[in-house]
This record gives C-alpha cells, structure tokens and sequence, in this order.
C-alpha cells in the first residue's frame, strides 16, 4: 500500500486513529494524505440562508485549518521516527464525501483509515456520521478504528464470508498484505443454514481463498445458527479476533453490523478495528 488516506476533524478519535494506522503499518513505506474538511456554513436571518463569502472562506476557514493542520503535523512528529512513512497535509471547505472521493481518485488512495465515535450517555452511533457515509458511498477500502482502541499488532483477522462472492485480487490483496506486515492469520467464518450443505459454487470459492492465502489462514470455522449478527459477535469473542474484515456486498447488513441505533445494542463493533472493502 503506497497511499493512505487519513482524514481528520483534529479531535483525539481521529488523532487516534492516525497513530493505529502509522503503528500499523511501520514496517511499510507508504505516503499518509491527511485531509480536512470545513463543512460548508451558513447563517439563517429570517427566511433567507446567509453563506460566508468565498474570499472569507479563504481568510479564515482555510487559514485556521492549515494552521491546525501543522500543528498536527508537529504531534506527529513527536511519534517514533520513521523513514518509511511521507505525510502530506490539505485543508478543503465543502461537501466532505466529494472532496474524499476527490482525494481517493486524484491521490491513487488503497486505503482509507478514520476513528469511529462510540456512543455514551443518550447519544447513539448512526450510519450518518462521517465514517458511516465513507463506507457506504466511496468505493475504497476503509479501515475503521474505534475510539479509544489503543494499537496492538493484529495476531487474529476475522474474515465472515458466505462463499457466495467471487473476490477480485484487488481487495483480497489488501487483507494479503496486512496478514504479511502483522504476520496476523486468518479466520474465515461461514455461518451454516439449516440445511449445511455448500454449493459447488461455494465450496470453488472456498478452495480459491485457501489456495491464494495459504500461508496465512489460521483455521475455517462453521457456526450454526441463523443471526448472523449473533454469529459474528460470539465468533469475534471466542477466537479472540483482534480485525475484521467485511465484504460491502450488502450495505444495509452492515449497517445493521457496524452502526447499530440504539445505545444498548453497541456491542462488538466498538471494541475492535474493522476493514470494510467493496466489490
């Protein structure tokens, strides 16, 4: 991976996970785009939406975002010094998910790493946060760390799989090189139906992913029951799995996985980094 995308509101969740993926992948040599996004402003009087003009923009927003851009810029430099890691820096102002998708294609980006909120007290995780919209809305791998999730060296990757898709070299190639930078194993999950057969077409796609990963699969593992969500979370608690990786094949399952809507129900997905990758 030679471009890593890190965007940042300047809050310790996203400082956070900036410091899991520099820690991550310290042994690769890769250039980290950090990128800021002031949200477009308005003021309403009456009836009628003021927006700060441009040139205001420029002066203030900008100029305020570049300046806390190089501060962060110094905390990291505070970091363990590594040669192999170049970071750039770039404020915009506007729509975050169009300057993001502007950045993945203009910049060649592999991977997007960005903090998650967790929730307490009343508030409540929602697919309409930053992350969220990432996920479901820009086609890159993105790399999900939750906050407070301090870093430690991935020795387990979760992998929930029903055989069903035929992955491109492109995104498994992704989960390949960080099994090799952690030396992490895999553990695939397929969760059986009633009837526990698999189909030719599963069982082809099975021996291909053991095939291309042979030198980092763990273990396959076979769980009975029909909730899949249940499933995962009994799985990731069991094996002790310290990353997941999910395909975006089905975005209203993960939505329904990662960002729960109400604050009993957060449970897993809070505690360990998940990688989300699209077909």
């Amino acid at each position: 991976m030679k471009n890593i995308l890190l965007p940042t509101d300047f809050s310790e969740n996203s400082w956070n996970a900036i410091k899991y993926g520099v820690n991550l992948l310290k042994k690769t040599y890769c250039t980290f785009h950090i990128i800021h996004v002031s949200p477009i402003i308005s003021t309403i009087s009456g009836e009628t939406a003021l927006v700060i003009p441009p040139e205001l923009i420029e002066e203030n927003l900008l100029k305020e975002s570049n300046e806390k851009l190089k501060k962060l810029l110094t905390r990291i430099e505070h970091l363990p010094i590594n040669e192999k890691h170049v970071f750039k820096t770039s404020a915009h102002y506007g729509f975050f998910i169009d300057h993001i998708k502007n950045a993945v294609k203009s910049k060649k980006i592999e991977l997007i790493i960005m903090g998650t909120k967790g929730a307490t007290g009343l508030k409540k995780v929602t697919i309409g946060s930053n992350t969220g919209n990432i996920i479901t809305k820009v086609k890159c791998a993105v790399l999900a760390v939750p906050e407070n999730v301090a870093f430690k060296k991935p020795k387990k990757i979760g992998f929930p799989t029903d055989f069903l898709v035929e992955y491109s070299l492109r995104q498994l190639l992704i989960i390949k090189e960080l099994s090799l930078i952690t030396k992490a194993k895999l553990h695939f999950l397929y969760v059986e139906n009633k009837n526990g057969d698999q189909s030719h077409d599963q069982l082809k796609n099975k021996d291909f992913l053991n095939d291309y990963f042979q030198e980092a699969i763990a273990n396959f593992h076979i769980i009975n029951g029909k909730n899949l969500d249940t499933a995962i979370e009994s799985f990731i608690a069991a094996e002790k799995i310290d990353m997941l990786v999910m395909i975006a094949k089905n975005l209203n399952f993960l939505e329904r996985i990662l960002f729960r809507p109400t604050v009993e129900e957060i449970s897993y997905h809070t505690k360990i980094p998940f990688l989300v990758l699209h077909e």
